[in-house]
């Protein structure tokens, strides 16, 4: 059996104002991990919001000021951090340097995973500045295998299920709008159910300055077990949730009810 405590990070995010944004989440990862957790979970566009093609949005190389960031928190706390960062890809054509929308994981030795958000959301034109990824992604975590989604993604349930049984754990951070909000709890719940696997969907709070405060976002994050039961939630403030999850569940659950065997 593996046991893992997960921290899903609640916060409200300065607009492209990364400094700001890394002083105010570093007392939050600390106060997690002071509470036990081994993985923590900041949301989407964690350093920035979610300005892609705004004014003043300015997109990283990879590797660069929000990966450190997330980097330095793991070595100094021995933990796994995460979160999302506009990052531009090393191969991208010097004709179109969209960044992609870069889930980062950081662990505690120095590595680096990275998913990049593979549905821009075309609804609001994102993939005018946005490169959509292309390769799905599962990390070894503590013997937790943990599979990496952003925000949108979380609509498309047969990626989900290509990874469902190699997966113990999905990470979804976002930035999921308040009007939405019942989608985002419903997916998060059905995501859980239909792969018998955790998820931990951490979603930003506040107004999204850079858009004159008309979208904003309720938090409703949430760690869901295989079975759907809600562990842990919370909504509009900032706050730090708490699970402890474990690989045996997962594997209880399976066995019990062989729903995954019947895909076809």
């Amino acid at each position: 059996m593996s046991a893992l405590r997960v921290a899903a990070i609640q916060h409200d995010i300065v607009w492209n104002d990364r400094d700001a944004n890394f002083e105010h989440v570093a007392p939050m990862i600390r106060g997690a991990v002071t509470s036990g957790a081994g993985l923590v979970l900041l949301t989407e566009t964690f350093s920035t919001g979610f300005g892609f093609g705004s004014d003043g949005f300015e997109p990283e190389p990879t590797g660069g000021v929000s990966s450190q960031f997330l980097g330095a928190q793991a070595r100094e706390h021995g933990v796994w951090v995460g979160g999302s960062c506009p990052e531009i890809h090393p191969d991208a054509p010097a004709d179109d340097q969209r960044p992609s929308n870069c889930f980062v994981l950081a662990g505690p030795d120095g590595t680096q995973h990275r998913y990049r958000k593979i549905h821009p959301f075309s609804h609001a034109g994102e993939e005018q500045h946005v490169r959509a990824g292309t390769e799905l992604v599962t990390v070894d975590i503590e013997g937790f295998r943990v599979s990496m989604f952003v925000c949108y993604d979380l609509r498309f349930a047969d990626e989900f299920w290509q990874l469902a049984l190699h997966t113990d754990l999905y990470l979804v951070p976002a930035n999921w709008p308040e009007k939405r909000r019942e989608h985002w709890s419903a997916l998060l719940a059905a995501r859980a159910i239909e792969n018998q696997a955790y998820i931990v969907g951490v979603n930003r709070v506040g107004a999204a300055g850079g858009e004159g405060g008309t979208l904003t976002y309720a938090g409703d994050s949430r760690i869901v077990d295989p079975l759907g039961e809600l562990l842990a939630t919370a909504s509009r403030t900032e706050t730090i949730l708490l699970a402890d999850l474990s690989t045996d569940h997962v594997a209880a659950t399976r066995a019990h009810f062989q729903f995954l065997q019947d895909r076809r």
